[in-house]
């Protein structure tokens, strides 16, 4: 069972929150069940986590987030999208479902969001899980590289099935099949008059991109207290390098990596998945 909660973020922005239930769970929520928020990507939606919260919800109170600019939640044409209201929505989040101390579970940017909520309000979270989202700065020449990315698309794509190919197969920047970011993408896609497009602003996804690509976060990843697992898929984004030194910097920090996974690796391995988080979950709950 998926149910949609209505919450007022920063500035007043309508963000479409998602919680999973089990069928015999219907009705209120459960307080003893430790609470979940899972934060999708840049250009991610809630429901990527899918398959994620239902094993999730047989333990946990799970709620999804479509954060600003994305899914079913208001695009502000203004703004902002800096990563002040990007917190700032999951912490109301946090306080109008009442889901504090809470396990915030992010995903690339999802991921810089939930450290730097952790970082600023440590009696709102529980544990940590950062899943492949690196602290050093990028710089403004990956800036640059998206932006190019973006101008390539062949938008409007004919069916969902050719957006998935595209960005599966024939997107340049894939160097061999990857059905994980083939799927990542169909689902964010929704049917145009003309054909299939972008569920978000590719303009506001840069300029969300822009508040935090240039800047290194190292600073407010060593302010996060709680248990932390840092998450990397073997051909992602994060290199192992740097993932062990975000270990080193995090107070109680852990690692894991998945084999056979890119950026992407909810979706390219999500059994292995699983057990590299389950049983961190586990112990933060039978934890002090």
């Amino acid at each position: 069972m998926v149910q949609r909660i209505d919450v007022t973020g920063s500035g007043g922005v309508r963000l479409a929150a998602w919680e999973f239930r089990e069928p015999a769970t219907e009705g209120a929520p459960d307080p003893e069940r430790p609470a979940v928020l899972l934060l999708h990507g840049l250009m991610g939606r809630a429901f990527h986590w899918a398959g994620t919260a239902r094993w999730l919800a047989e333990r946990h109170r799970v709620v999804a987030l479509d954060q600003r600019g994305h899914g079913q939640s208001d695009r502000p044409a203004a703004g902002p999208y800096t990563r002040e209201a990007f917190v700032a929505d999951a912490e109301a989040v946090m306080e109008q479902l009442r889901l504090a101390p809470v396990t915030l579970i992010g995903h690339s940017m999802g991921a810089l969001t939930a450290w730097q909520l952790a970082a600023r309000h440590p009696d709102l979270v529980r544990a940590l899980v950062i899943c492949d989202m690196r602290a050093s700065a990028l710089g403004e020449a990956s800036q640059q590289e998206w932006e190019e990315w973006f101008h390539r698309w062949p938008l409007p794509f004919p069916t969902q099935d050719a957006a998935r190919r595209w960005f599966g197969e024939d997107d340049p920047r894939v160097e061999r099949p990857d059905p994980g970011r083939g799927a990542f993408f169909a689902e964010v896609m929704h049917q145009a008059p003309d054909g299939w497009r972008p569920l978000f602003s590719r303009r506001q996804m840069l300029t969300a991109r822009e508040t935090w690509v240039h800047d290194a976060h190292w600073e407010e990843l060593a302010q996060v207290r709680c248990p932390t697992l840092v998450v990397r898929g073997l051909d992602g984004e994060l290199g192992r390098a740097e993932a062990q030194e975000m270990v080193r910097v995090l107070p109680a920090g852990q690692y894991a990596e998945i084999p056979d996974a890119g950026h992407y690796l909810h979706y390219d391995q999500p059994t292995a998945w699983r057990a590299v988080l389950e049983p961190f979950l586990d112990g933060v709950k039978s934890g002090p």
